[in-house]
Formats: C-alpha cells, structure tokens, sequence
C-alpha cells in the first residue's frame, strides 16, 4: 500500500519540470512499463493496481487502487500502471554510433509531442539509432512523446545540440526536407553516413539550419490538392528512401 504523503509526493511527477529538474520520466500501460523493463533504464517507482503482475526491482513498489492510479497519471484512462524512470547518463549509455551505414536523423524545431514520438517510432522501425534535435524541439522524455514513441525512446539515442555546429562538424552530407529541393527519387541514395533534417511543422527547416544543407530533397505533390505533409509522414518517407 501507499501512503498519502507518498502519494501527493509522486503525483508532483505529472509537472514537466519536476521530471526535468531529477532527471526521470514517466512510463504508463503495460507495453510501455514492459520496454522500460527490457531496456536496462533504472526504474526508480512503480505503482500498480492489484491486476497487474508487480515486477522484480530494486525501487520502490506500491500496489494502488483505480482511484490512486489516476491521481499519478496524465492519461484520461490509466491502465494498470505507472512508473518512474531514470533517463541514461549523457554519454554513458549509448554506443558510438558510426559506420557505413549510419544514418542520423535531425530534427530543427519539432514542437508536437505526437510528431517526435511518431519520427521516434520510424527511425526505430528502419534501424536509426541516432537522432539529433535544435535545442528549442520538444523534449523526448515529455510524456505524449514517450506514449507516441511505443517504446522507440528506450531504444533510441536523442541529443540536443547547437544544429548549425553539429552539422558543420558532422562531416556528412547532409539532406533536408525542402520544397526548393530535387525530388528525392532522381538523386542518388546516400553512401555511407549521413544526416537526414526534417524542420518545423509550419516553417519548415530554419534558415541557419538550411545553409548547412549539401542537399535538399523535395517530396513531390503528385495529387496537387493537399498543401502540405505532416511533418512525421515527410520524415518517414524520407528515412525509408535512405534506409531501404
């Protein structure tokens, strides 16, 4: 069971800068409480209704009613679970992610939550383990990220960066979603590393950011109606092409 001050004390969780500021997050449901588990990220607290098998670990366990479940959770239905997990150690976790078949994903701007957990969950479906962001794109321990990301943010390196200088010393050639580009498929699939930059859902990439693009790819319009791709569609798109 759960005390009541321990409880009031979790639920401060749900505000963003209370994860931030002791570098945790919070994971909800059963799929995503079974990545954490797999993922060798340190689980911190678990809290769970009497129905959901209460897992072997060195933090802290409370078995919790319906009722405590929904004061810890952001979610209009809360299922069965809820945990808190510690982030990795910058540079302490990840592998140095090089070779020949490196693709790095960069993300300049990205401001909803569902489209980074969405790009996330791509980049994790075609191999793509590195994916780099402009220091003002949404965070990807921000809960509607990690839930959008089924579990790609357990599998996933994501670092924020000064793009313009990364990209300089990156060293790779560099792709970008841009409506002045070529179309993606009359240019030769990169060889090698690479960086793919997907910009802003409504300004697209950022004009700094663009003049360290080697090559701009266009996705062509061929319907003529719609007047635009969302922003997670355009990067799917664009990681399969370089991917496949």
């Amino acid at each position: 069971m759960i005390s009541k001050n321990r409880l009031k004390e979790l639920a401060a969780y749900r505000q963003q800068k209370r994860c931030d500021e002791e570098a945790v997050f919070v994971v909800e449901g059963p799929k995503m409480a079974a990545e954490a588990m797999a993922s060798g990220f340190g689980i911190r607290v678990v809290c769970a209704t009497a129905d959901y098998a209460m897992p072997a670990i060195d933090g802290e366990c409370y078995e919790v009613s319906q009722a405590e479940l929904e004061r810890l959770s952001l979610m209009k239905s809360p299922n069965r679970v809820w945990m808190l997990v510690e982030r990795p150690v910058a540079g302490g976790r990840w592998p140095v992610v090089s070779g020949q078949d490196a693709v790095t994903l960069v993300l300049d701007r990205i401001q909803d939550p569902g489209n980074l957990g969405t790009m996330l969950r791509t980049a994790d479906w075609f191999g793509i383990r590195r994916v780099v962001c402009s220091r003002d794109t949404v965070g990807c321990y921000n809960p509607k990220v990690v839930q959008a990301s089924m579990g790609a943010v357990f599998r996933t390196q994501v670092e924020y960066v000064d793009l313009p200088n990364w990209l300089n010393e990156s060293g790779m050639p560099v792709y970008g979603a841009s409506l002045q580009g070529q179309p993606f498929a009359k240019q030769g699939r990169p060889v090698g590393a690479a960086a793919l930059v997907i910009g802003n859902e409504s300004a697209g990439i950022s004009l700094d950011v663009m003049q360290c693009v080697s090559h701009p790819v266009l996705i062509p319009n061929i319907g003529g109606t719609a007047e635009s791709l969302n922003a997670s569609v355009a990067a799917g798109i664009l990681m399969g092409w370089m991917c496949l």
